[in-house]
């Protein structure tokens, strides 16, 4: 999954979700538009085309990221 705000670096998706930014997520392509509300999701970025550099584990409540491992 991606989140809404294409993050260069996993550590500015990190910082942004502990600053309290309203973080969602995505699937794109033939899965999207069922992301789950709460619980954990891959993320990957930055968004495509550009090649992936950083992966993480998030955990979702209320389709907000709330962390980021």
């Amino acid at each position: 999954m991606y989140t809404r705000e294409n993050f260069k670096t996993k550590k500015a998706l990190k910082e942004a979700v502990k600053d309290g930014r309203k973080i969602t997520v995505y699937q794109p392509g033939p899965y999207g538009g069922n992301e789950p509300e709460n619980g954990e999701v891959v993320l990957e970025g930055p968004h495509y085309p550009e090649p992936h550099t950083w992966y993480a584990t998030g955990t979702l409540k209320n389709g907000i990221l709330i962390k980021v491992k």
